[in-house]
């Protein structure tokens, strides 16, 4: 299925198009059938409120990484370091041209401090979804070589989601008889990750990043926003991704 086709469903399945869409079915049957068309509206109101507020959005996320930590690379040895690409910054005025967007530089910092901390070799994927001229593999590798002067061994450069991560990944590190590997991404997208990772043969060791933050509730967290929405958004598009991954398999 094509990254079009693919985020197209998505959107259908993901707030706040779906919520958008049980509105209009609602006021689409306004008049022949009042009741219905009452619940069906109050309901899409109710849940763009509710995943909207910051605080419920905070516990979904949680509830998706509930088991996933940090790594201790004492404890947990791996034999190469996969970074996954998390999108690019297409004609940066103020690089002149393409680079990495936030997400996959925060990836990319943590690769380059698993390298100094382990001496792995790192691998980094990710192709062109967006049709950019340059692949997101070979942005990063630029980032990471002349930015935080680690080097990068591999560049997978065709995948355009995280199942052909996996897939293309393993078929350059498997000619070099690796399989044990530090996978770095960021913390919500860790579970997903691992299933997509070990279904292709990788054992894992999780390298998340960039977890939630802990800080106290204040009443802002019960006022909804964009933000909580995007959050709630990150969780429900990781669960249909792990279902899709499971139906699959």
């Amino acid at each position: 299925m094509s990254w079009f086709l693919t985020n197209l469903i998505s959107a259908f399945l993901l707030p706040p198009l779906n919520l958008l869409i049980l509105a209009i079915v609602g006021l689409l049957f306004w008049n022949k059938r009042p009741r219905f068309a009452r619940t069906t509206l109050t309901t899409s109101i109710a849940l763009l409120w509710l995943l909207s507020t910051p605080y419920f959005a905070h516990i979904l996320l949680h509830r998706l990484m509930d088991k996933t930590y940090a790594v201790n690379t004492r404890n947990a040895p791996a034999d190469a370091i996969v970074v996954l690409g998390g999108g690019a910054y297409l004609n940066a005025p103020e690089y002149g041209g393409d680079t990495v967007n936030s997400a996959s530089l925060l990836r990319l910092r943590y690769g380059a401090k698993l390298h100094r901390e382990t001496g792995k070799p790192i691998l980094i994927t990710g192709g062109k979804p967006l049709g950019n001229a340059i692949s997101e593999a070979e942005l990063m590798k630029q980032v990471l070589e002349q930015e935080f002067n680690t080097p990068v061994r591999w560049t997978e450069n065709a995948s355009n989601n995280t199942l052909e991560n996996a897939k293309l990944s393993f078929s350059i590190l498997k000619a070099e008889g690796i399989s044990r590997i530090y996978l770095v991404t960021h913390a919500w997208h860790m579970p997903r990750s691992i299933l997509a990772f070990q279904s292709v043969g990788f054992t894992v060791v999780p390298a998340p990043i960039n977890f939630p933050s802990s800080a106290k509730s204040s009443l802002l967290e019960f006022i909804p926003s964009a933000s909580g929405l995007h959050m709630s958004r990150t969780f429900m598009h990781e669960e249909i991704g792990k279902l899709w991954y499971r139906l699959k398999s």
